[in-house]
């Protein structure tokens, strides 16, 4: 019995070997399901802001940077970049990334989080002091005193010694002591700081004042004085005054512009009257306005649509009074005019068709000043073809008229009939508006233009339409 029992004992722990060994073997051809390892997110690009810049010699800018992930995500990073430029244009800071413009020039300042780069261009220029937008061109001063031009020069109104047009600004001969220029529909003029005026373009109707009809592809100088204090040009005539307080004309002179009671062309400077008490001086196309030095402003030429402001719709050969009294600027447009009055208060007068005057509505010509809105901070005010543009005290900047070419600024090409801000920069401090263009200078020298570009008069190296304020390099 004792073997019975020790056999049957042997045969179950046999048995039960036999069971454990099968259960090992199941686990092993079905092994238990296992928790996948998380896919790792991979940095993949970064996107510094702004991508492009354009900054005058001694201005700084500071960058931002998106991060995108392999996941998808996108995250704005604050720390962890190391910043690099090329050194000679633009210096960065490689913590911080504070960029400082040093030399004219373009750069590309470089984002880094490990290997993974992101970039940005800047362009460094100088400082402008001045510019003048004419009919296709466009001409400006920069804070060194050279003079630069670009646009159409088929004419030579330019001024680089060539007819060929130029889609980016160049330099206007060496001379670095220019101070002020006004720019016509093909003619160019400028005073110098030595008093001299020069011209230079079309010279077709004496615009240029040299005796004669003959163009001229560079700056050469209106006789020989030296006493000229400002000066302004119309489509094809001249104005300028002296430090005495004479006021001279000269060009085209169809609608008595020049003022001097006749409707000839003159080649030459030609005084006009006797007072001397003028001391400021804007042209319109066919139009001529002039401040004196009690406040007083005068208009003569053609009056068609009651730009001379003087209450009538006739021409005048000479000087006539524009209502109104104490007027501290003005501006001539296409067939409009533009003033500000000494307490701030903006007037405009003259045709209405595109809404240049800013009344709220179009079509009712005015002849006499005709108050825009009732803000009496108005600072500086400028007139195109048919729209208008000006400068508040605290900066701001606006526009109103025809915007068939984007010359309003807002992105769009929709006309204003009554003043509307430009962006919300409240840094402007110079304005001058071209017949479709407009063209401002912020506080930092940086000139910004819009506008029609089919000539290249935007210096931007194309003839791309401009509809909202960019910079020029």
């Amino acid at each position: 019995m004792r073997k019975i029992g020790w056999g049957v004992g042997l045969f179950m722990v046999a048995m039960g070997l036999v069971g454990c060994g099968g259960g090992a073997q199941e686990n092993r051809d079905n092994p238990a399901p296992s928790t996948p390892s998380p896919t790792p997110v991979v940095l993949q690009g970064l996107s510094v802001s702004p991508a492009s810049v354009t900054l005058v010699v001694g201005a700084k800018q500071t960058f931002s940077v998106t991060a995108r992930y392999s996941d998808g995500s996108i995250q704005a990073l604050a720390t962890g970049i190391a910043w690099s430029a090329g050194g000679t244009v633009a210096a960065v800071d490689a913590t911080s990334g504070e960029l400082t413009a040093k030399a004219v020039g373009s750069d590309t300042v470089t984002a880094t989080v490990g290997t993974v780069t992101g970039t940005a261009r800047v362009v460094v220029a100088t400082p402008y002091q001045a510019v003048a937008g004419g009919g296709n061109h466009t001409v400006g001063i920069k804070s060194d005193g050279s003079l630069y031009g670009w646009g159409q020069n088929r004419s030579g109104q330019v001024g680089d010694g060539t007819l060929q047009d130029r889609l980016t600004p160049v330099v206007v001969g060496s001379q670095k002591t220019w101070s002020r220029v006004a720019a016509g529909e093909f003619h160019t003029v400028a005073l110098r700081t030595d008093g001299t005026l020069w011209a230079w373009g079309l010279n077709q109707n004496g615009q240029l004042g040299m005796g004669n009809l003959a163009g001229l592809s560079e700056p050469t100088a209106v006789g020989k004085d030296k006493d000229w204090t400002d000066v302004a040009v119309g489509s094809y005539h001249t104005l300028a005054v002296k430090k005495d307080g004479t006021l001279w004309a000269w060009g085209r002179n169809f609608s008595g512009q020049l003022g001097i009671g006749s409707t000839v062309d003159q080649s030459s400077p030609t005084q006009v009257g006797a007072l001397t008490t003028w001391t400021a001086v804007a042209a319109g196309a066919e139009h001529s306005v002039a401040r004196r030095s009690d406040g007083s402003l005068w208009a003569w030429g053609n009056n068609f649509s009651g730009q001379l402001g003087s209450g009538l719709s006739t021409d005048s050969t000479v000087p006539v009074a524009v209502v109104g009294s104490n007027w501290a600027s003005v501006a001539a447009g296409g067939n409009h005019t533009l003033a500000i009055r000494a307490d701030g208060a903006l007037f405009a007068w003259g045709s209405n068709v595109q809404g240049q005057l800013g009344s709220g509505s179009t079509g009712s010509d005015a002849n006499a000043p005709v108050r825009v809105g009732t803000d009496g901070d108005w600072l500086l005010a400028k007139a195109g073809s048919a729209h208008s543009a000006a400068i508040r005290v605290n900066g701001t900047l606006w526009t109103w008229g025809a915007n068939g070419d984007g010359q309003l600024g807002d992105g769009g090409l929709t006309p204003k009939v009554q003043p509307t801000q430009v962006g919300s920069a409240r840094h402007w401090v110079k304005l001058s508006a071209g017949p479709f263009t407009t063209f401002a200078i912020g506080t930092d020298g940086l000139l910004w233009g819009w506008g029609r570009n089919a000539e290249g008069q935007m210096g931007h190296g194309n003839q791309a339409q401009v509809l909202s304020p960019a910079p020029i390099p």
